[in-house]
């Protein structure tokens, strides 16, 4: 789907038509493969010693960002670093450092998990400073997929329903909020509730991402046969990528992919239930959220049932440090199942 959705883009900019799909391999694939294969032969629970330093490594890069001369600019987001010939982009190192420490901060709870001072004040006061530097790029979507995955492990760890409640209700205020004094978070807001208003500007890529889906009807209309990708829709082998597998592979495509997700989530939470300790729980089941999170949100988004995202498609999107630090997270969920009790 890269190679087919990239192939415009990659012509046009570079006059080659695989010039996307070799990056994706060499930037992507290889060192996500690399990365896989140490998160699998090594003991989940030494993640737990190296959670701190790991989570402080990824907030100092999600600082540089910030600073000229290191960040790069693209759609009027900070959200990659440049360091040479390497391009990464720090909140994807992020949403899996946040998971490892999250998951061994609550393991170490205990009962103490169910007090207000003791758990939930600490829980939001970390996952409102991590909210902070991500709302600066802006990236509302990675917003929603980590805040997302702390509540699921919070939850897994045995938070009180009132708690979850309160946290429920703070996430609704906030996103009134953010709509109300967050220009970036209002467009978006707008061109769900009205994508006719403005069909040539902010509400363009999600008008063209329902035009490549319905085009594509039940069948679609043949892998590299879709339109959409030469010019129409923006993003078209990163975030847009489900409207154009929408388009070439028709309804039963997108259907499969959703039927991949959904096998895949079934056995996350099984080795997160058959996990032998505390913490290889909430990694296992942190990671499973993480990932079935991020493509219901672009999914969901590209169909137009919420708000447009700027988040890729787990292990399919053009991205090479998304699929990296998503083979990475795999390469952990994958030593867990090893000291399952299944």
């Amino acid at each position: 789907m890269v190679s087919s959705a990239s192939i415009s883009q990659s012509q046009e900019k570079f006059q080659e038509n695989y010039y996307y799909l070799k990056n994706q391999l060499l930037k992507g694939l290889l060192p996500g493969l690399l990365l896989g294969l140490i998160g699998y032969l090594m003991p989940y629970r030494y993640w737990r010693t190296l959670a701190l330093p790991v989570l402080i490594l990824t907030v100092l890069g999600l600082i540089m960002v910030f600073i000229p001369g290191l960040s790069l600019t693209h759609g009027g987001a900070k959200r990659w670093v440049a360091l040479g010939p390497i391009t990464l982009q720090p909140s994807e190192f992020l949403k899996l450092s946040f998971i490892i420490y999250l998951s061994a901060w609550l393991a170490s709870k205990g009962k103490a998990i169910k007090d207000f001072s003791q758990s939930l004040v600490p829980f939001l006061i970390m996952v409102g400073l991590v909210a902070f530097l991500i709302l600066m790029e802006p990236d509302i979507g990675t917003l929603g997929v980590i805040g997302f995955s702390s509540i699921i492990i919070y939850f897994l760890a045995g938070a009180r329903f009132s708690h979850l409640g309160l946290i429920g209700l703070g996430s609704v205020v906030m996103f009134y909020l953010l709509t109300k004094f967050y220009s970036h978070a209002a467009n978006r807001l707008q061109v769900f509730l009205h994508p006719e208003l403005d069909p040539r500007g902010i509400g363009y890529q999600i008008n063209q991402a329902i035009l490549a889906l319905g085009s594509g009807g039940i069948f679609g209309l043949g892998l590299g046969q879709g339109l959409q990708k030469f010019k129409y829709l923006p993003e078209p082998a990163s975030d847009s990528i489900a409207a154009v597998i929408g388009e070439e592979l028709g309804f039963i495509g997108l259907m499969m992919v959703l039927l991949l997700f959904l096998i895949f989530t079934f056995r996350g939470l099984k080795i997160a239930q058959a996990a032998p300790d505390e913490f290889g729980k909430l990694l296992a089941g942190g990671i499973t959220g993480w990932i079935i999170t991020q493509a219901l949100i672009n999914i969901a988004a590209i169909c137009g049932l919420i708000p447009l995202t700027g988040i890729t498609l787990p292990f399919i999107s053009l991205g090479g440090t998304s699929l990296a630090i998503t083979l990475a997270g795999m390469g952990i969920l994958l030593n867990i199942s090893k000291y399952s009790k299944i």
